[in-house]
């Protein structure tokens, strides 16, 4: 069925489209973007006057569990979460079990994307074997299975031969290395960022050079190598430093920030809410003002969710034994156009954070509403308020800090190649 939406602001980054146009699909693709194009008579009309209409978000760092975790959450809760989010692609971590770090796994997360999954699913394959940090993966038949990028997310690559290794091979295969920087001797066993509020809460502290020491060393090796170096849930005020350094150098460097980094800091660790505890941990105000300062001036080139789902056992415990992540798939979005309402970014720049920019890291194409792309789109309601029910999440997990917050704006439609895969009006 051809789809005609109709009299919303459609707003496209990459091709530079800004107003108010009709969109025109047909076979699941994008036929036409113009002023008042006439219905056809295939053609199911969906009304967006008063929406924006822009690219289907992509997100480049979801956890996805499956296979290994699904009580935590499977590819298809977790894209069902994707698409309530506005999310038409998802890039999903290998920390799974087994670990994406052979052919066998990836075609079972690919094969079952497609049995189960209503968005887009790309793999992320590991870097070591077992995310052991000890011997390369086969990333040639891994890029063959459908691999996007290589990552030991969730483990730091603390071998920097290894590191470079995977630098100079990656080229080969045109891949970026996602990096999760930090140091694990400096880190240690914290759960806390360290300073004020570890020290009056008696939690033990990660001080913010774990992740800026790896940081330097990853760029370093980028460099030496040429390889594509991206930096993922970068939190602290050095590290975006480093970063933005780099990039004035050459250096082939790209970083993601994700909401909870420039929303919320260790401040809020005082009632000892596990939903808070993430790696890395919540920085200071002054990390979190970096955050927003460098999604300003560019440094920080993609907002990800860092999706990370856990059952209320892995939660509910000691603040010290609880499991690291928050969900965000469905509230990532509503919060970075919190920094638009308060004009702290424009929406233009948000929007291309969640769309062109993701897209170009993992070499998709998708990310743009151009003439003869697949038809993924979102329709965005800008001015709704709402608040926060983690409980009516699509995820299988509810470990959101979020639940009980009044936001403004959320996904209202979001359709992935032609085909309507989740529609707010019709969840009551």
């Amino acid at each position: 069925m051809s789809l005609l939406i109709k009299g919303g602001r459609v707003l496209d980054p990459l091709s530079g489209i800004d107003g108010l146009f009709d969109v025109l699909i047909e076979k699941g693709k994008i036929s036409a973007v113009d002023k008042d194009l006439s219905k056809k008579e295939t053609a199911k009309t969906i009304d967006a006057k008063g929406r924006l209409v822009v690219p289907g978000l992509i997100d480049v760092h979801t956890h996805l569990r499956e296979p290994g975790y699904e009580y935590k959450e499977t590819i298809k809760t977790g894209t069902a979460a994707a698409a309530a989010g506005g999310f038409t692609s998802v890039a999903c971590m290998p920390n799974t079990l087994p670990v994406n770090d052979n052919q066998a796994v990836t075609d079972f997360i690919v094969t079952q994307a497609k049995k189960e999954g209503i968005v887009n699913v790309y793999p992320i394959g590991a870097i070591s074997l077992g995310l052991k940090g000890e011997d390369l993966v086969e990333i040639g038949d891994l890029k063959e299975s459908g691999i996007v990028a290589v990552s030991d997310d969730g483990r730091s690559v603390m071998n920097s031969e290894l590191m470079r290794r995977v630098l100079e091979y990656t080229r080969m295969f045109k891949l970026p290395v996602i990096a999760h920087c930090e140091d694990k001797d400096l880190a240690g066993n914290g759960v806390a960022i360290e300073g004020y509020y570890a020290t009056l809460l008696g939690l033990k502290g990660i001080p913010a050079a774990a992740e800026e020491v790896m940081v330097a060393r990853d760029i370093a090796l980028a460099g030496l190598t040429g390889g594509r170096l991206h930096i993922a849930h970068t939190s602290t005020k050095g590290s975006l430093r480093h970063i933005g350094e780099a990039k004035k150098r050459g250096i082939n460097v790209t970083c993601e920030v994700t909401p909870h980094h420039f929303t919320l800091t260790d401040e809020y660790l005082q009632d000892y809410d596990t939903n808070y505890k993430v790696n890395p941990p919540l920085g200071t105000e002054e990390d979190r003002a970096a955050v927003i300062e460098a999604l300003k001036d560019g440094t920080a080139d993609i907002i990800a969710s860092d999706h990370a789902p856990h059952d209320s056992t892995s939660k509910e415990v000691e603040f010290d034994q609880a499991a690291f992540g928050m969900i965000g798939l469905e509230t990532t979005l509503p919060l970075t156009l919190k920094l638009v309402h308060e004009k702290i970014i424009s929406l233009k720049d948000a929007i291309a954070r969640l769309t062109v920019n993701p897209s170009r890291l993992l070499g998709l194409d998708k990310g743009s509403l151009a003439i003869g792309k697949e038809a993924d789109i979102t329709i965005i309601d800008f001015e709704k308020e709402h608040t926060v029910d983690s409980n009516r999440f699509k995820s299988k997990s509810k470990n959101s800090p979020f639940h009980g917050w009044k936001l403004k704006g959320i996904a209202e439609m979001t359709i992935v190649e032609g085909r309507v895969v989740f529609d707010r009006a019709k969840e009551g």
